[in-house]
């Protein structure tokens, strides 16, 4: 088939671009590996009639008006705000942290661990909140994501959550929060649809034989692109496995509870889906599901879930970066492409505005 533009990979950032150049009457093949389209965005029924997130758990939000007409053209979405504990001493304690358990705990007049200007992840945590509580709610956490001493992890790390001056519950406070009625799969079904997408399709293995007239988008590993040639970026995935109790409601007071005490286990956090559910739904089913994840280095890039926080992957995916910029009618992007944590919304934002870029002639590469 002859294609304007070939896109590599139909998660999010693949999707959202391969939608937008098509309503813009492009031509659009997309091809991914697995056996279903949507990477990541995605979730099945449990034979209990709990639904679960297949790759961790998806809770969409953004202040943004037009993201949120753009995602409910393919779904409607019914209201749920994530409300997070840690599970700390014995009991659920809110996440993020609140600023009332810290006067709590250490005392009105309490100061931040660190002053200065923070060189890695735990100055950078330290300045944000005492030892005692960054010990309690943060350390263990992060070094079981990640299996290193958090001060081998990059400050920018600590950019992802903050200590709350109030007591609100929610993760976050975006004006538009939910997950899609009928599901991520069919979401990314219907954004997808009436494209041509080939699963279980390769593309590093078969790449001789597509061919665009315009752009290849490509949001795989940057690193696997090359052959890891110039060595290996480091990710992290997660092993997941699932507890079906038959007999109980609910087993604990929210959808996410993290666990960063090592003491309690190596998993970093435990999942009930019944929670995420709509409640006229979830009432009616019996039993919950409980699963919990436990962090891994994984060799097979088909588990590839979060880039690597530390300096010397910065260092290597630079290089691979400045590669990819060489060559003409590629775009590396992505997540995995572009080495960087985004979330659903960020996601979609960065591929709204690179299929912009595409359709108003402009230069794309990857960036900084």
């Amino acid at each position: 088939m002859h294609a304007d533009f070939l896109i590599v990979g139909s998660g999010l950032t693949g999707s959202v671009i391969a939608r937008t150049l098509v309503d813009a009457g492009k031509k659009v093949l997309v091809l991914d590996r697995r056996a279903h389209p949507g990477g990541n965005v995605h979730d099945h029924l449990h034979e209990s009639g709990i639904w679960i997130h297949t790759y961790g758990p998806h809770y969409f939000r953004t202040n943004d008006d037009e993201q949120w007409r753009f995602v409910n053209r393919f779904g409607s979405f019914y209201k749920y705000e994530a409300a997070l504990k840690s599970w700390v001493d014995g009991n659920y304690e809110n996440w993020p942290i609140a600023a009332g358990y810290i006067r709590r705990i250490v005392g009105e007049k309490w100061e931040p661990g660190f002053k200065g200007h923070p060189a890695n992840f735990e100055e950078a945590s330290l300045a944000m909140m005492p030892r005692v509580i960054y010990e309690k709610f943060v350390k263990g956490y992060n070094e079981k994501q990640w299996g290193v001493p958090a001060h081998c992890l990059s400050a920018n790390l600590a950019r992802r959550f903050d200590v709350r001056q109030d007591d609100e519950p929610r993760l976050t406070r975006h004006k538009h929060q939910g997950i899609p009625e009928k599901g991520y799969a069919e979401l990314m079904r219907r954004m997808l649809e009436g494209i041509p997408v080939l699963l279980n399709c390769d593309y590093l293995r078969q790449r001789d034989e597509f061919k665009s007239a315009g752009l290849i988008v490509f949001t795989g590993p940057i690193d696997e692109y090359f052959g890891f040639d110039l060595g290996r970026l480091t990710y992290r995935g997660q092993q997941r496995t699932h507890q079906y109790l038959p007999e109980v409601d609910f087993a604990q007071p929210c959808g996410q509870v993290n666990n960063p005490d090592p003491a309690n286990g190596p998993h970093i956090r435990t999942l009930e889906w019944k929670h995420m559910m709509q409640p006229e739904f979830s009432s009616s089913i019996r039993g919950t599901v409980l699963t919990r994840e436990v962090t891994v280095t994984p060799e097979n890039p088909h588990n590839y879930e979060y880039p690597f926080p530390d300096e010397a992957n910065a260092r290597l995916y630079k290089k691979y970066r400045d590669r990819a910029k060489t060559i003409p009618n590629l775009l590396v992007c992505g997540r995995l492409g572009e080495y960087r944590y985004y979330g659903m919304d960020q996601a979609i934002e960065r591929a709204m505005l690179l299929a912009r870029r595409i359709l108003n002639g402009q230069k794309v590469m990857v960036e900084e």
